[in-house]
C-alpha cells in the first residue's frame, strides 16, 4: 500500500496521551515510529486499567503501528545507541519539561549538529519560554489558565471538566502533528530541519475562536452558560426527556429553528431566535418542560425526516452501534494474539489515494530493541552484554 509518510523515521520519547496521539497519526499513515522507553518502566500508559492482554486498552489504541526500543538514556552506552538512531531519523517528538533533554546531553543543538535535517518537536504544557515554562501541569491546568474552563458548565454552576482532554489532544497532539508536517514541507525547500515548540496552553487559547475575539472587540466579559454555543441560546441546548434521556438541539439557523418550534407547538418562538438573554432563559425553561413531556424515542420519531438538527444524546455503547460510525469504519476489528478479534478506534482522516491503516498492534516494551540494534551494527554478543548490564531491555 502507498502510505504518504512511508520512509519517514520518527523517534518518540513521549508518554501518556499528547505525544503518543501525535505519533499515532504519523504511524497510521506509514511513518516508522520508534518509541524510546526506559527499561523496567516505559510509557506509564501501559499500566492503566482496563487491560487488553498485558497492556492497557488506552496504550493499545494509542501505540498501534509503532516499534519499541527500551534503552537507558542515563547510561553513556544508551545515549550512544540513541545518537546513532538520530543520524537516520527525520523527526523526534518529546514531552519532557524544558531542560530535561539538555541535562541528558541530548538537547536540540546537540542533535542538530549530528543531523541538520532533524525536525525536533517538543510538546510541553506552557512552552519553552515564559514564566510558566518549568511549571508542572495537566489538561485541567492549561484549560484553567486560558479561561476555557471558566466558560465550561451551566449558568449557576461551577466550571465543568470536559470529558475529553482538550489541551492534550487539541492543543498539543494535533498542533504538534500539523507543526511536523509543516516542518517537513519546509525541509523539502531548505534541506534543514527545525525546532517545533508546542505549548498546550497556547493551543487551547487558539481554540477560543468563538469567544475570545468577541471579548477583544467588545471588552464585555462572557459568562458561563451564556455564550451562544455554550448554553446561552434556547436553539442550541440539551434538553431532558421523560425517560431521563436527552436531546441535543442545534437549530442555530432560522430554517431549523422554525421547524423545531413548529414541532414542539411553539410557533411564536420562531421570531425570537436571537432574543435577549432574559427571553432566552424563559424560552429554555418552557422548552425544557415541553421536551420532558415525552420520551427520547417519541421525540426522535416526531423529528424523523424533519430538518431541525435534533439528535439523541448517546452513551458510548450506543455510539458504537451508530450506523454512521460503522459506515465510516471508525470502529474496526484487529487480531489480538491472546484475545482474538478486538475492537479499536479507526482512522479519522480519509484520503482517497493514500489512506492510513492499522498494520501492527502496540508493541511490548522493548519488543524491537534487538532488531533495531542489529540494524545499527551491534552484534548478538554486544546486544546480550547490554541486556545483561540493563542498558537495554528486550
Amino acid at each position: 500500500m502507498n502510505f504518504p509518510l512511508h520512509s519517514l523515521r520518527v523517534l518518540d520519547l513521549s508518554r501518556l496521551l499528547p505525544g503518543p496521539y501525535c505519533t499515532m497519526l504519523l504511524a497510521d499513515f506509514g511513518a516508522e515510529v520508534i518509541k524510546i522507553e526506559e527499561p523496567g518502566l516505559g510509557d506509564y500508559a501501559r499500566l492503566y486499567e482496563p487491560k487488553l492482554g498485558t497492556e492497557s486498552a488506552m496504550f493499545f489504541s494509542l501505540n498501534r503501528n509503532k516499534k519499541s526500543l527500551s534503552v537507558n538514556l542515563k547510561d553513556e552506552r544508551g545515549r550512544a545507541i540513541f545518537l546513532e538512531l538520530v543520524k537516520s531519523a527525520d523527526v523526534l517528538v518529546e514531552s519532557f519539561r524544558p531542560g530535561v533533554m539538555e541535562r541528558l546531553g541530548l538537547g536540540y543543538e546537540t542533535l542538530k549538529a549530528i543531523n541538520p535535517r532533524l525536525i525536533y518537536c517538543a510538546i510541553t504544557g506552557y512552552g519553552q519560554s515564559g514564566p510558566y515554562a518549568h511549571l508542572p501541569g495537566h489538561d485541567i491546568n492549561y484549560l484553567s489558565f486560558t479561561g476555557l474552563l471558566d466558560l465550561q458548565g451551566e449558568r449557576e454552576g461551577k466550571p465543568v471538566i470536559p470529558a475529553v482532554q482538550i489541551a492534550d489532544i487539541g492543543g498539543g497532539a494535533l498542533m504538534a502533528a500539523v507543526g511536523i508536517l509543516l516542518a517537513l514541507q519546509a525541509r523539502q525547500k531548505t534541506g534543514r530541519g527545525q525546532f517545533i515548540d508546542v505549548s498546550m496552553m497556547d493551543g487551547v487559547l487558539s481554540w477560543l475562536q468563538t469567544s475570545l475575539p468577541a471579548f477583544l472587540a467588545s471588552k464585555t466579559l462572557p459568562w458561563r452558560g451564556q455564550l451562544p454555543l455554550s448554553g446561552g441560546l434556547a436553539c442550541y441546548q440539551v434538553y431532558e426527556t421523560a425517560d431521563q434521556r436527552f436531546l441535543a438541539v442545534g437549530a442555530l439557523e432560522h430554517k431549523f429553528w422554525q421547524v423545531f418550534c413548529e414541532e414542539i407547538g411553539r410557533p411564536e418562538y420562531v421570531s425570537r431566535l436571537h432574543a435577549p438573554q432574559e427571553e432566552q432563559e424563559q424560552m429554555k425553561a418552557d422548552i425544557a418542560e415541553i421536551i420532558k413531556s415525552r420520551t427520547q424515542a417519541e421525540w426522535l420519531e416526531r423529528f424523523q425526516g424533519k430538518e431541525a438538527c435534533v439528535t439523541p444524546v448517546k452513551n458510548l455503547e450506543e455510539a458504537l452501534k451508530d450506523p454512521q460510525v460503522n459506515h465510516r469504519e471508525m470502529i474496526v476489528e484487529v487480531e489480538h494474539p491472546e484475545l482474538g478479534l478486538v475492537k479499536q478506534l479507526g482512522i479519522p482522516i480519509k484520503l482517497s489515494e493514500t489512506s492510513g491503516a492499522i498494520r501492527t498492534l502496540a508493541p511490548k516494551r522493548g519488543e524491537h530493541t534487538a532488531e533495531l540494534l542489529a540494524e545499527l551494527g551491534y552484534s548478538s554478543a554486544e546486544i546480550a552484554q547490554l541486556r545483561q548490564d540493563r542498558v537495554i531491555e528486550g
